[in-house]
């Protein structure tokens, strides 16, 4: 199963002495820190925290196909190329979100998942925990996007998609991620 609280021995050497909400909506949290850091000097760590999992999907075809879903990314201000993704709620298995992801942007049904990583996506000041499944024995319908998404569709081989990663193309880090890992384990 998921390895997201891992039990470790390694004690902590900071010391946090307050800490103080400054933002929170529906999906993200940010905290102000009063700290003692590892060398013993006074400190601050502001830090995000995710109220969701991010959850990515990489669908292999028979053919050894995949789709990548292009979408403006607001944040970035560009429009970027990446693996189908996702939130996952709290109380919402991350198997079911990525099934309902994988559905809603681009119509795909998958009869096969397989856990392809779990990934903490930028730790140094956020919490956000990723996971990601490879879905095969595919089945098209039609996609059914949320409001906020204007989704661009496409098919293309696994090695193509892989070849974005190397050269730039693509750079959202689940779908980095997911992609050169899936392209390892299945050869490509």
């Amino acid at each position: 199963m998921f390895k997201k609280n891992k039990p470790d021995n390694t004690p902590n050497p900071w010391k946090t002495h307050s800490t103080e909400e400054r933002y929170s909506n529906p999906w993200i949290s940010i905290t102000h820190r009063e700290v003692t850091n590892p060398n013993g000097g006074p400190g601050i760590y502001g830090v995000v925290h995710f109220k969701n999992i991010a959850i990515g999907i990489v669908p292999v075809d028979e053919e050894g196909y995949t789709w990548l879903v292009g979408q403006y990314r607001y944040t970035l201000n560009q429009y970027h190329w990446e693996i189908p993704e996702g939130g996952c709620p709290v109380g919402e298995l991350p198997l079911d979100a990525a099934q309902r992801e994988l559905l809603e942007e681009t119509g795909i049904v998958a009869r096969q998942w397989d856990l392809l990583l779990e990934t903490h996506l930028s730790n140094s000041v956020t919490d956000e925990y990723g996971v990601c499944f490879v879905a095969r024995d595919l089945q098209m319908g039609a996609a059914e996007p949320e409001e906020t998404e204007a989704l661009e569709l496409r098919r293309l081989p696994l090695s193509a998609a892989i070849q974005m990663v190397m050269d730039g193309d693509i750079t959202d880090s689940l779908s980095v991620m997911a992609l050169l890992k899936v392209g390892r384990l299945l050869g490509v």
